[in-house]
């Protein structure tokens, strides 16, 4: 896997990065794998703010990964600035190979380099292989998250 490259993605990117968000037990039914103007708007949005980033992993020409960073300042911790990591995607054939691993490290240490003092990311309660996936890569079910959808 050395020959993965991690870059903010362009808008070119945005129909595969569409598709993984969408090839996913619960990303097929609250995603679409039409780009249309919600997506456009999103990535416009995203693009435009220092604060957000919207990763890609490439290999071979190919995109196989995706995640987005929000970098969150905060008065807690000493007036610390926080990561937030979510929609963590590999591509259902890359799977398993260590690809998601070396993503998430990689955003990690992204957020080591600009001082942050966590890193934080919310799973699905039915999502028990990534619960595993994350315990593994060092993180730790410190908190009961909450939503409320809108």
């Amino acid at each position: 896997m050395s020959d993965v490259i991690f870059r903010v993605a362009v808008r070119a990117d945005l129909p595969a990065v569409i598709a993984l968000l969408a090839d996913d037990v619960l990303g097929k039914a609250r995603d679409f794998t039409e780009v249309d103007e919600a997506y456009e708007r999103a990535f416009a949005d995203i693009t435009a703010d220092p604060r957000n980033a919207l990763i890609v992993a490439e290999q071979g020409g190919d995109l196989v990964g995706c995640l987005q960073i929000t970098y969150i300042p905060g008065l807690g911790r000493h007036g610390a600035e926080r990561s937030l990591i979510e929609s963590v995607r590999v591509r259902s054939d890359r799977r398993g190979q260590g690809l998601g691993r070396q993503l998430m490290t990689w955003a990690v240490d992204q957020a080591r380099e600009r001082g942050c003092a966590l890193v934080q990311l919310t799973t699905d309660k039915t999502r028990e292989d990534a619960h595993r996936f994350y315990l593994r890569l060092g993180f730790v079910a410190s908190h009961e998250g909450m939503k409320l959808a809108l």
